[in-house]
């Protein structure tokens, strides 16, 4: 969640913020800070390291907007609902699931109770459909590998 925050604060907007409003931002910020704009080698260093913070803001952004999840909504479903959990990885209330068909999310905001909860449980995948996949903001990390 902490990421989400600042990625906000970067660009200046607000959890309704849509695609087109990211797309607008980003664009507008792209004309005044791209290094190509800039003579001296100091100033272009500076605008280059401004632009990939801001590029990885907008990326992270986009793939939690509300549009993109229901862009992708089928292939989601496909992996939460076909697809055993085969890792998991928590850090600093993101954890991460791996699954069976080589796709993996990330889910923001996890409590470490909810993720102790989900490594002690029998049925992981069980636990997970019914606490976490629905519950907490996602995106997607790696795509399913096709056979």
């Amino acid at each position: 969640m902490k990421r989400i925050i600042e990625y906000r604060r970067l660009l200046g907007v607000d959890k309704s913020a849509t695609l087109k409003d990211l797309k607008t931002i980003y664009r507008n910020f792209m004309k005044e800070w791209h290094p190509d704009k800039f003579q001296s080698e100091e100033e272009k260093t500076a605008a280059e390291e401004k632009s990939k913070v801001f590029i990885e803001a907008y990326h992270f952004l986009v793939s939690i907007a509300p549009e993109t999840q229901a862009e992708k909504l089928e292939e989601y479903t496909a992996a939460i609902t076909t697809s055993r959990i085969v890792d998991l990885q928590y850090k600093g209330q993101t954890l991460q699931i791996n699954f069976a068909d080589g796709s993996a999310y990330e889910y923001f905001g996890v409590s470490r109770n909810i993720y102790l909860k989900l490594v002690n449980t029998d049925s992981p995948d069980r636990f997970a459909r019914r606490h976490i996949y629905h519950e907490f903001i996602y995106r997607r990390v790696n795509k399913a590998v096709e056979a």
